[in-house]
């Protein structure tokens, strides 16, 4: 086309693309073109705006490394991670739902027996919690031998690969379910904390007005061979920011209660929350048969 135009420019870069690409490459980048150049046209974006929007990402790959990918921080912000989560693990059979999997997950955290505490260092203001519940199928039935890793950040709101006074994999660990798909272990109260700005996306916090501050919760990831993984995180229901997460991952369904412990009991706190887990792709094409 050796005359664009406003009106035929999106026509002209999606007919670009060649015939005998995948077909799923032609759908998303058609659908991305048009989008694109339609938020372009409403908001009738400036060259400037322009200039800045490219320095701003560039700055955000300047700060990316293996330890930190600001993209994905940035659409943390932005919700599209919540959202892609949510497309892509819809809810179909009563399962438990999941959410984002966050930047501090580690991978091998310490194996421990049913009821061990994570807690490796004690904190001034910190309050224990005894953490219990069952896995079940999504009919009910328990699950034996489901590992699940745990980790949360400390009172001070930072995990442990961000405090070099916190020990090694503190307030980490990975339990098996009983027969009874039970699990148990001991942690501390989460607190809220901010997710990183000190970069680009800090830069966009800025500029759509918005906080950096995540709710109180622990992370859960809950595996077994022909099973469905399930990530996931558990809210504190008295902790701050339950209604306005700075990465939109606050789901009804995944509010925990922290209630005071009974008396004589060796926390401050205890929570109990079960979890369903659908069979795998696999395991359910064989059931069908």
């Amino acid at each position: 086309m050796r005359n664009i135009t406003l009106d035929n420019i999106t026509e002209a870069v999606t007919g670009a693309m060649k015939p005998d690409i995948p077909d799923r490459n032609r759908e998303i980048m058609t659908a991305a073109i048009k989008h694109f150049h339609a938020f372009a046209k409403e908001v009738k974006l400036t060259h400037g705006e322009w200039l800045e929007g490219c320095e701003w990402m560039r700055r955000a790959g300047e700060i990316s490394s293996e330890a930190r990918n600001e993209f994905i921080l940035i659409c943390d912000i932005l919700g599209v991670e919540v959202l892609v989560d949510m497309l892509d693990n819809a809810v179909t059979d009563g399962e438990s739902e999941s959410t984002v999997l966050g930047p501090f997950y580690r991978e091998n955290p310490p194996v421990l027996p049913k009821g061990a505490s994570i807690v490796q260092k004690d904190f001034d203001n910190q309050k224990t919690v005894r953490v219990s519940g069952r896995i079940v199928d999504v009919a009910g039935n328990p699950i034996e031998g489901v590992r699940i890793d745990v980790w949360e950040d400390a009172p001070n709101g930072l995990y442990e690969q961000q405090d070099p006074d916190q020990p090694d994999y503190n307030l980490r660990g990975r339990f098996l379910t009983e027969a009874d798909g039970s699990y148990e272990f001991v942690g501390l109260r989460p607190e809220p904390y901010p997710i990183p700005y000190d970069g680009a996306a800090g830069e966009l916090l800025n500029f759509m007005g918005h906080h950096p501050m995540r709710p109180g919760h622990i992370h859960f990831m809950i595996s077994k061979e022909g099973y469905k993984p399930l990530i996931s995180q558990i809210y504190d229901s008295q902790t701050e920011y339950l209604d306005n997460d700075a990465v939109f991952a606050v789901k009804e369904s995944l509010i925990g209660d922290m209630t005071p412990a009974p008396e004589g009991a060796d926390t401050d706190l205890v929570m109990q929350f079960d979890f369903r887990l659908k069979p795998a792709a696999a395991a359910e094409a064989v059931a069908a048969e």
